[in-house]
């Protein structure tokens, strides 16, 4: 495990201390649950843009087989 350093304005840090007692947290575990969050929305974007490059260009062939899982006969 590594120790993270951050500074931050006072009102801030009291604010997240208000807010982590709210929830009845810690401030450390309340920036672990936000920092989680953080990464999982940079791998679904990371995963969507990878997708998406390697779907670029294949438009005529996606609307083909969306026809044929739909049943229609191209």
């Amino acid at each position: 495990m590594s120790a993270l350093t951050l500074r931050l304005p006072d009102d801030k840090h009291a604010r997240l201390r208000a807010l982590a007692k709210s929830r009845g947290t810690t401030v450390n575990r309340l920036l672990d649950e936000a920092a989680t969050l953080l990464i999982s929305e940079f791998d679904a974007e990371t995963r969507f843009r990878l997708r998406a490059a390697r779907g670029a260009g294949q438009t005529e062939r996606g609307l083909a087989l969306l026809d044929k899982a739909q049943g229609h006969i191209g």
